[in-house]
């Protein structure tokens, strides 16, 4: 393990019940979640890409929500940018 800051792609992993609607998408809505996921996770910082905006504004480094699919859906996560291991945890999945 390295003392240096790693650059993209990130980890990323799930909570519980975002895995479980993942899961569920169907595949044209899979698709777009994947490509907006693999937006993020090649990002240099995932909280500043197209399509992304605080989940609350008064929490700058807080949830972020990123939109999908012509915006008919929305992932929330949330960035640690720790020096091992940086990471990309999905909280919530909303397709519409």
């Amino acid at each position: 393990m390295s003392d240096e800051f790693t650059g993209p792609p990130w980890a990323v992993d799930y909570t519980h019940d975002a895995e479980k609607y993942r899961l569920s998408l169907a595949s044209g809505p899979l698709e777009a979640f994947r490509e907006a996921v693999f937006e993020l996770l090649t990002a240099r910082h995932p909280y500043r890409t197209d399509h992304v905006e605080p989940a609350r504004s008064t929490v700058p480094r807080g949830p972020h929500i990123a939109y999908f699919d012509s915006n008919r859906g929305w992932l929330r996560f949330t960035f640690l940018p720790r020096v091992a291991e940086p990471q990309i945890v999905v909280e919530e999945i909303f397709w519409q």
